[in-house]
Order: C-alpha cells, then sequence, then structure tokens
C-alpha cells in the first residue's frame, strides 16, 4: 500500500511537471506569435477608445534646419553671393519682417499660427529645447531608418544602401490586422522603397517619379501622369514636391489610410544647390501643403478630430555662409533637428522650453503608442516616446 501511494504521488508530481512544460511550451508559442503579428504581449498601452486618435500621419521636410524654422530666414544669406538669391528685393519682401517671429510666420504661418499654438514643437536650441538625431551620420537614409525604425543603425551608412534589414513601426503596424491594408507610404524619394523595404512589408508606396496611386478622375489621373511624363527631371531620383501633392489627397480622399508617410525633398535639393530663394519658396510651401492635407483630413469623418501629425526632418545642415548647403560628419550642427505634434491626444504646450532633449529615434514609439500600441515591448532597442505628447492618461502605461 506504501508502494502504490509513493507511486500515485510521483505519477502526479510528473504530471504537474508535465502540465507546467505545457504552460511554457504554449506562452513561447504566443510570444513567437505575436511578434510576427505585430502585437506586443505588453499589450495595448490602453485601449483604443481611451485615446481619441485613430489616425496618424508622419510628415517630413528632407533637411530643413532648425534655424529657418525658428528663427525665419536667414538675412545674411539673403543675397546673390552667399545664398545664390536672384531676385533679392521680391524674396526680402516676401519673407523678411522686423522680428525672427514675424519672419518664421511669413515662411510657416499654419506651423506657426496653427500647428505650434495647439500643439508642440521641439528644436528651438535658443530656448533650450534640445532634438537631434541619434545616429552617427547625419543623412538622409540613416536618419529615415532611425525615426521609423525607433533606433539608429550603424549598418546603414549610405544613401544607396539598399533595401533596409530593419522592420520599421509602419511595417509592425501593418501586421496588426485592425490597420493591415491602412498603412501607405509617399515620398518625392525613390529610396523610400527601400527605406521601408518594399518587398519584404508588402507596405503600399509610391515614390519618386512613379505615381502609382490612382486618381478617382480619369481625366485628372491622365494630367498627372502627363506631367510625370513629361517634365523636365531636375534630379533624376527625386520628383518635385508639387507633383506628390495631388497623388496623396487623392489616395487619402479614395482609400483612408490610418497610418500615413508622406516626404518632401525639396528643401534639401535646394540648399544642396546654393539657392537660398528657392530652398525658402520650398520650406513656405511645405507649410502649404501640410496645412492643406490637415485641412483636407479634417474635412472627412472618418478622420476629424481623430486624427494626430507628427513632422519633423531627417537630419539638420551645417550653419555660416557657406556650411547651410551641406550636412554630414564634417558639417557641425548637422545633427540638430526639430519636431513637431499636433492632434487631439496632445497637450498644447506650444513651442517647449527648458525642456528635456529628445531624438528622432523617440519618433516610432511615438506613432505607435498614439495609437494605443506598444511599439517598445516588440522592439526593446526602440526609443522612448517623445515626453508629455500623449495624452497623460496613457502616458503611465508605455514602457
Amino acid at each position: 500500500m506504501w508502494v502504490l501511494t509513493r507511486l500515485g504521488a510521483k505519477v502526479l508530481d510528473h504530471e504537474r511537471k508535465n502540465m507546467k512544460l505545457r504552460r511554457k511550451i504554449a506562452c513561447t508559442i504566443w510570444l513567437v506569435v505575436s511578434f510576427e503579428l505585430g502585437i506586443s504581449v505588453a499589450g495595448q498601452t490602453k485601449p483604443q477608445s481611451e485615446l481619441k486618435t485613430r489616425n496618424v500621419v508622419l510628415i517630413v521636410t528632407d533637411g530643413l534646419r532648425w534655424q529657418e524654422v525658428f528663427q525665419g530666414p536667414d538675412h545674411s544669406l539673403m543675397n546673390r553671393e552667399h545664398g545664390g538669391v536672384e531676385n533679392i528685393d521680391t524674396l526680402r519682401t516676401d519673407f523678411s519682417r522686423a522680428t525672427s517671429s514675424q519672419s518664421r510666420e511669413t515662411v510657416f504661418p499654419f506651423l506657426w499660427k496653427t500647428f505650434a499654438h495647439q500643439g508642440q514643437i521641439f528644436g528651438n536650441q535658443e530656448k533650450e529645447s534640445i532634438a537631434r538625431v541619434a545616429n552617427q551620420y547625419a543623412f538622409s537614409y540613416p536618419g529615415y531608418n532611425e525615426m521609423i525604425a525607433g533606433f539608429p543603425d550603424p549598418h546603414v551608412d549610405k544613401n544607396d544602401f539598399g533595401p533596409n534589414p530593419n522592420v520599421t513601426v509602419f511595417e509592425w503596424l501593418n501586421r496588426i490586422p485592425e490597420l493591415q491594408g491602412r498603412v501607405a507610404v509617399f515620398g518625392t524619394w525613390d529610396a523610400f522603397k527601400d527605406i521601408f523595404n518594399q518587398k519584404r512589408s508588402g507596405l503600399f508606396i509610391s515614390a519618386g517619379w512613379d505615381p502609382i496611386a490612382r486618381a478617382e478622375s480619369r481625366a485628372r489621373q491622365a494630367l498627372i501622369e502627363d506631367f510625370y511624363s513629361t517634365t523636365t527631371r531636375l534630379w533624376d531620383d527625386n520628383v518635385y514636391d508639387a507633383f506628390l501633392q495631388p497623388v496623396v489627397l487623392d489616395y487619402v480622399q479614395a482609400h483612408q489610410p490610418r497610418v500615413l508617410f508622406v516626404g518632401y525633398g525639396e528643401t534639401d535639393e535646394w540648399a544642396h544647390s546654393g539657392r537660398y530663394d528657392l530652398l525658402l519658396r520650398a520650406a513656405h510651401q511645405f507649410d502649404k501643403f501640410v496645412e492643406q492635407l490637415w485641412n483636407t483630413m479634417q474635412s472627412m469623418p472618418s478622420y476629424r478630430d481623430q486624427t494626430t501629425f507628427i513632422i519633423t526632418t531627417d537630419h539638420g545642415r551645417g550653419s555660416g555662409l557657406t556650411g547651410w548647403k551641406d550636412h554630414g560628419t564634417e558639417q557641425k550642427g548637422s545633427e540638430n533637428i526639430w519636431i513637431g505634434v499636433f492632434g487631439p491626444d496632445t497637450q498644447p504646450l506650444g513651442e517647449r522650453e527648458h525642456a528635456p532633449a529628445v531624438t528622432q529615434s523617440q519618433i516610432a514609439a511615438t506613432l505607435a503608442a498614439l495609437l494605443g500600441k506598444d511599439y517598445r515591448g516588440s522592439v526593446p532597442q526602440a526609443a522612448k516616446p517623445l515626453p508629455d505628447v500623449v495624452a497623460t492618461r496613457t502616458s503611465s502605461t508605455v514602457k
């Protein structure tokens, strides 16, 4: 009898161990499946119902310095000798004002009269608000990878790097069932196809001189295709910002994506060309494009009061009479950028002053957190979300 009792106890203990093992295996399988689906086991930051934001748009204007954003035009460059300006009087009439705050409003009226007033903007170094890249290169591909993957990758060290080995927050969000097929990427630069790894990610991407988005109107589509095919190309790998805009607007109205990337490139191109006048005009037009996209989305019930915009740049530039034209490790100041957030879950703190330093690597987790998702739960190396830009009721649960 004693032997039977001991034997029964051993069998019971064996079954308990098997039960624990089965639970561990099941948990491991769930972890793997969750990662593949892009769903963090750490879970949602908060149920989506507790956030007003249902849609997020990340907008980037390439290589636009923080100096122009916060200080307005540099008067030492508004000339032919250092800024390549063709019509000096007209440029000064259009953008020069008595104070820097008035001048910056002439270049960026939507940014300063609406966006920053109702949202937040980081990066004015004169007010102790520092925004920087975390990567060591301070040029485009490394910058875009950092902002959409959430961390700098030292292996990504050139603009023609090829397909990005890192899964971006856009690809990660597209794996979540409720967002699958509702994520889209538009950009003037054809390298975005590699930066977002189109082949692996399966994302809808329209970039460069290939307007694959279809307009609802055949006449409008024919006109867009005619512009793309017949216009003399100043840059083979970068389409004009104005050509991209109608393609973006048509897609938004027809397909209503919930996660959208829009990348404009002329601010970088004109700076490299040494044309400060065209840089300012491209920056001013960028501001109009952001306003136009915002107003278009706010006119639609699926977006109205449910959409957050994040705007930024991929890198800074040098300073002085010649340094403004270029960027990279040899141009001091190229690491300095700016970041703005505007939407229903962002406190209206305006132009941030005496704020904690931030990096563009924080954009990925911020974008996900605004949708109630914990990106860092699946990608631990990603930087934490930007401080105080997601409503207090959710920020405490974001890892």
